[in-house]
């Protein structure tokens, strides 16, 4: 199969039964749940975090990445290639024009230096499942399996159940990292075939959180609270943003309310601000707001707070 029939078959058959959208998968991972694990990113979040820093998987649909760094800039076989004519030479750079581009994949299949990507190929619960396969033997000996991720998987519910079907077919730890935004009919439909929930809490503050994410989180604490009184495995990760959810009030509520829950495991996730350069390889503009990274001192005096109220703290996945 050519790089040029696989991509637009791909792009064509997402939406399909039994397919999917993902944009990545990250094989031996020890951030994303318990041993060794293989971690799949589906495409397209609810949510739109000021700090997200997994920008490519915020909308649903196929994008286009360059990275005009690996960019030849010298053979522009992709200028001619263009149908639209999205593509012109600018100095020692190219220049596209996205609002002229269909996605069609011709300058991807004729990019050498694969400074062109299409992010978001459309698979199989088959493709996938051959991928995480390969690691098997990680798995049996370190105690890990697959973890889910993206963008928010339940935004995809039948591709993630027929995924999680698969992987419990062959006894495989699954885990789900989930921004909880959800609705409570997916939740109850899911849950029983996931063994790991890796739960996000951003901010506890309503007003707050949909100032920074663009939705209220009273539909995130309260599958929260659902998931607790179901007795479901799960790990509440909290991303520390300075200025934003590192205060004392945030720490406090949020350890008053996962007590409540009898929720005991916390691991705190340091930003970065390694998205930064991946909004500029997207052409999307970049979120306002001056986000910084927490010292490592103050992400030591959020664990000893967290500690204090009886909870086991990770700084890290």
């Amino acid at each position: 199969m050519s790089k040029r029939f696989s991509i637009q078959k791909s792009l064509n058959e997402t939406g399909n039964q039994g397919k999917g959208r993902i944009f990545d998968i990250k094989r031996y991972a020890v951030h994303d749940g318990p041993g060794i694990r293989t971690t799949v990113f589906f495409k397209g979040c609810p949510l739109g975090c000021s700090w997200c820093q997994n920008p490519e998987g915020m909308e649903k649909e196929p994008q286009i990445m360059y990275r005009a760094e690996r960019c030849g800039k010298t053979c522009w076989a992709c200028i001619p290639v263009c149908p639209l004519q999205a593509i012109s030479q600018e100095g020692k750079k190219i220049k596209i024009d996205w609002s002229r581009c269909d996605l069609c994949g011709k300058c991807v299949d004729v990019c050498v230096y694969e400074a062109l990507e299409i992010i978001g190929k459309g698979t199989t619960v088959e493709e996938v499942i051959k991928e995480i396969e390969k690691d098997k033997v990680f798995y049996d000996q370190s105690g890990g399996g697959a973890t889910i991720s993206g963008g928010e998987p339940f935004m995809q519910p039948e591709f993630l159940e027929a995924l999680l079907d698969a992987l419990n077919e062959r006894k495989i730890h699954t885990a789900v990292d989930t921004s909880g935004f959800v609705s409570p009919e997916i939740l109850e439909k899911l849950y029983t075939k996931i063994d790991l929930f890796l739960y996000d809490i951003k901010v506890m503050d309503k007003k707050k959180h949909k100032q920074y994410t663009g939705v209220d989180n009273s539909q995130i604490l309260d599958n929260l609270k659902t998931l607790s009184k179901k007795e479901r495995p799960v790990v509440v990760r909290m991303p520390i943003i300075s200025g934003v959810n590192d205060n004392e009030k945030n720490i406090v509520d949020l350890a008053q309310f996962l007590w409540s829950l009898n929720l005991n495991q916390i691991d705190l996730l340091p930003y970065h601000r390694g998205w930064v350069e991946k909004y500029k390889r997207l052409k999307k503009k970049t979120p306002q707001g001056d986000f910084h990274p927490p010292s490592e001192k103050k992400s030591e005096e959020i664990k000893k707070t967290l500690e204090d109220h009886g909870f086991s703290v990770k700084i890290g996945g």
